[in-house]
């Protein structure tokens, strides 16, 4: 156990940035860009997957969902990280911190559950389609995405009031661009093993576990795809799919290389870009990756010639 001097830490600085000062600039534009783009890019997904009866799906109703998640979470870390690029005293308030720590890690653990019921939803949408309304019934998707959404708050919750409970000893500078845990884990001079413990605990199964139910309802999907005789049926199935796994790639590859790789606590520049990467440009993407779907595409026009029409009215 390392000891120390206890002191009260009112606020914490971001050290991270002031080694790049020629950077700043350019990193608080592109930034703000990406976030100008994931608001209505995501609030137009929430809005078509809404209002157009063709959408009222499963498979929709979870995107509308990721869409939310990805507003709330981005609205919670860019204008922070925003203040802090511009500000002279690169500092955030010890509640800020807190509060920034429970909301990102509790919507970053429920995307991967939402991804790994999403990956389900087209299982059973692909191997079983006659069955399909029936299983995915809407008490079911609905109690399936409830859950996503307190399985990950629970999560994060716990863990961060494991780690602001804890003696920081005046250390208050973090090695980060945003109140992530496992930076903040490394100024904590007390005992850290529950908490090495519960988010070994919660790795696995938010994260492991997830992905692996993803990588067997994939398996079984490929195997559906390729029985199917029409080449027309197949890219429809693969068109369906390949915009669910390119998020997955994009979500668990960040996820996995922050939490699972060895000697975690050692934050370095590459978390900095990864949780950069994780935080802004999957939130932006997901938007586009989505909507090269045919239905959003027609939802799409569908919702911009009716604004327009009543425009020119």
């Amino acid at each position: 156990m390392r000891m120390g001097n206890y002191s009260t830490v009112t606020k914490f600085f971001m050290v991270e940035l002031s080694k790049y000062p020629e950077l700043q600039l350019f990193l608080f534009m592109l930034c703000l860009i990406m976030h100008v783009i994931i608001l209505p890019g995501n609030s137009l997904l929430i809005v078509i997957s809404t209002f157009d009866s063709r959408l009222h799906t499963p498979m929709y109703f979870f995107l509308g969902n990721l869409s939310f998640l990805d507003i709330c979470y981005t609205s919670s870390s860019i204008p922070p990280m925003l203040v802090i690029f511009k500000s002279e005293r690169k500092s955030i308030s010890f509640i800020g911190c807190a509060l920034q720590m429970v909301v990102s890690l509790g919507l970053g653990s429920t995307e991967c559950i939402l991804l790994a019921v999403m990956a389900y939803d087209r299982c059973v949408a692909i191997c079983n389609p006659l069955r399909y309304p029936i299983i995915m019934n809407r008490v079911l998707y609905v109690h399936m995405a409830a859950w996503s959404w307190i399985i990950g708050c629970l999560n994060s919750l716990v863990q961060t009031v494991l780690t602001m409970v804890l003696p920081f000893c005046g250390n208050n500078v973090i090695d980060h661009i945003t109140c992530e845990i496992l930076a903040l884990l490394k100024l904590i001079c007390s005992d850290i093993t529950i908490n090495v413990l519960i988010m070994t605990v919660a790795n696995i199964v938010l994260l492991v576990i997830p992905l692996l139910l993803i990588f067997i309802s994939y398996v079984f999907i490929l195997s559906s795809i390729l029985r199917i005789n029409s080449a027309e049926g197949r890219k429809k199935a693969f068109s369906t799919c390949s915009a669910h796994l390119t998020v997955v790639i994009l979500v668990y590859g960040s996820a996995l290389f922050m939490y699972m790789k060895p000697k975690s606590k050692d934050t370095k520049a590459s978390d900095e870009i990864i949780g950069l990467s994780y935080g802004v440009v999957t939130p932006m993407l997901n938007p586009i990756i989505y909507m090269r779907n045919k239905e959003v595409k027609e939802a799409v026009k569908k919702v911009l010639s009716r604004h327009l029409h009543l425009w020119k009215i």
